[in-house]
């Protein structure tokens, strides 16, 4: 019995040092470089939820998004309520689906004026990453530019593995430190 105690301290001592080792925030970042589109939660005057996704591309620790007021999270967005961003790992490519790897961000939101140096700017680089179809929508009015700047968020890449990120994108610490229970 004592031979099994040690195992077993040992084993949640093991589990302990998982836990407090961040992993790299190149993943974190990877995750963002290997991912075209974000998901979008908004809500609307009403507290409404809505879900979308758009095309983007990140300039610091900013994303940009150039969306039509034919959607719904545009209006949202447009009235300045903060959004929840998510990207996530490719169904196709993860082992457990239970156990994506994701990254959930809260966000301020601001739009970018029109035919400004910011502008041009952030829809220069929106083409250079989701090609001419930029250029056809660029034009059209009902598309307007918005900024998503990170408040805080959660990164996950497995089981137990949850973490705090800043607004800079940077891991914190462990988002918990209670594993998952059985019945």
């Amino acid at each position: 019995m004592k031979t099994n105690f040690i195992f077993m301290n040992h084993t949640n001592t093991q589990e302990d040092a998982q836990k407090k080792t961040k992993p790299l925030t190149p993943k974190v970042k990877e995750l963002i470089a290997n991912t075209k589109s974000i998901i979008l939660a908004t809500v609307d005057a009403e507290g409404n939820p809505n879900s979308s996704y758009a095309p983007f591309v990140q300039i610091d620790n900013a994303f940009y998004i150039l969306v039509s007021f034919m959607a719904r999270h545009t209006k949202n967005l447009s009235e300045g309520r903060n959004a929840s961003v998510m990207f996530i790992e490719d169904e196709a490519a993860t082992k457990q689906v239970y156990a994506r790897e994701r990254l959930t961000i809260e966000a301020v939101v601001s739009q970018i004026e029109r035919d400004t140096e910011e502008w041009n700017q952030i829809v220069g680089k929106l083409k250079v990453t989701h090609g001419k179809v930029v250029d056809v929508i660029s034009e059209m009015k009902d598309f307007i530019l918005i900024g998503l700047h990170p408040i805080k968020g959660s990164y996950v890449n497995g089981f137990g593995s949850a973490y705090f990120v800043d607004e800079n994108l940077e891991i914190l610490e462990h988002r918990n430190d209670v594993n998952h229970q059985s019945k």
